[in-house]
């Protein structure tokens, strides 16, 4: 099968266990990709500071993946999420587009928390 005939859903089961804070850069930004049962979810997460913020990698514009090299989601100042194939520009505080061609849509929210150090699915 290949990878883009695979099934892909856009939520996750709760309390799925991701990963330790410490190991996302602050700011910095990583990839997740999860396999439930026959399908596949696409979506990463956010660090800033003790905060950290879980988005579907999917741009609202043209709908592909924002990163085009693994973990690249950030814009160089690390200030914005940036959508690689269309320059869009979004807030990390809440996913919103402030520039390009989806200004004014937002990223789906991937509702994540931090238990005991580690970031889980809420």
């Amino acid at each position: 099968m290949s990878l883009l005939s695979r099934k892909r859903i856009w939520q996750t089961p709760p309390d799925v266990t991701l990963c330790p804070v410490s190991s996302l850069e602050d700011p910095g930004a990583r990839n997740i990709v999860l396999q439930i049962e026959d399908a596949y979810f696409h979506g990463f997460l956010v660090r800033q500071g003790e905060r950290v913020l879980g988005y579907v990698d999917r741009c609202p514009h043209a709908g592909l993946p924002l990163a085009r090299q693994l973990d690249q989601y950030l814009s160089p100042d690390k200030r914005h999420i940036v959508c690689s194939w269309h320059g869009a520009m979004f807030q990390p505080q809440d996913g919103r587009c402030v520039g390009g061609p989806c200004n004014g849509a937002s990223l789906t929210v991937w509702p994540v928390k931090v238990e005991d150090g580690m970031v889980v699915t809420a």
